[in-house]
């Protein structure tokens, strides 16, 4: 055995110069994963955009038909299709469309469990859910006050591009978040969203003592606290949930109230 080593090294030290090709072979073995990588993550974001466009092409035929399109998609002319539609028609069907993306979003928004599942969802700094939110943004602002209201041609058409977009955009961060998940994350990171996911299940859980419900909520804001920001919407919608399920306790698993002792006569 020593004399294997022994002419290992001396092999080493004869050849020591073939370090510098095999650490550059395995330096370009890394860049050809990297380059790898980065082309599946381009056919993804392509696959994406394809699939959003035919969404596009959805929420036109549903605005346009006013329910849902079922098989293949179609495509429908922007001019022709606006103008084939009586205008508060349109506007319903368009701001039926918008609610519903809207509704979707505050899915996210305002449920910690899935925001510590989907995180991208409420990250304003992951370029497709900032993308969506400036969609929002557009579509909520382009938004008339009714279907009542006099809006121009111009105003409906730019109202319907608005909506198209926000369903697109919606549609690809929420893809996006749901590849993601909790990647973007640290190890640590990770494991203290792991315990806040645990915790939150017993903040609201029906077989827990109210003392314990109420650390287990103290917990899930710490282990979240600098990882995940919460609105304080979606804060008060976890603490009256918590509250819900503390009350729909059976009466007998409640604290009850100390009875008064009895008084002795002339006592």
């Amino acid at each position: 055995m020593d004399e294997f080593f022994r002419g290992l090294w001396d092999f080493a030290g004869d050849f020591w110069w073939l370090v510098f090709p095999i650490m550059g072979m395995a330096g370009g073995i890394g860049t050809a994963w990297e380059r790898a990588a980065r082309r599946r993550h381009r056919r993804r974001l392509e696959t994406m955009r394809v699939k959003a466009e035919l969404k596009a092409a959805e929420i036109q035929a549903r605005a346009l038909a006013g329910e849902p399109v079922r098989g293949r998609r179609k495509s429908v002319g922007h001019a022709e299709s606006t103008a084939s539609v009586p205008p508060r028609d349109l506007l319903e069907r368009l701001m039926k469309e918008h609610d519903e993306i809207t509704a979707r979003w505050l899915e996210y928004e305002l449920d910690v469990a899935k925001l510590i599942a989907f995180p991208a969802m409420s990250d304003g700094r992951q370029p497709l859910t900032a993308a969506f939110l400036r969609a929002k943004k557009t579509a909520d602002a382009l938004r008339p006050a009714s279907a009542d209201a006099k809006v121009s041609e111009k105003q409906i058409s730019e109202y319907f591009d608005a909506v198209g977009d926000y369903a697109v955009a919606f549609d690809v961060a929420e893809r996006d978040a749901r590849r993601l998940r909790n990647s973007t994350f640290t190890e640590d990171e990770r494991k203290r969203l792991d315990r806040a996911q645990q915790l939150l299940k017993l903040a609201i859980d029906e077989s827990a003592t109210q003392a314990e419900r109420h650390v287990a909520y103290k917990r899930v804001r710490e282990e979240l606290d600098g990882l995940i920001v919460l609105s304080d919407e979606a804060v008060e919608v976890l603490e009256k949930k918590v509250a819900r399920e503390l009350d729909a306790r059976p009466a007998t698993d409640r604290p009850q109230p100390r009875p008064e002792p009895r008084r002795e006569p002339g006592a």
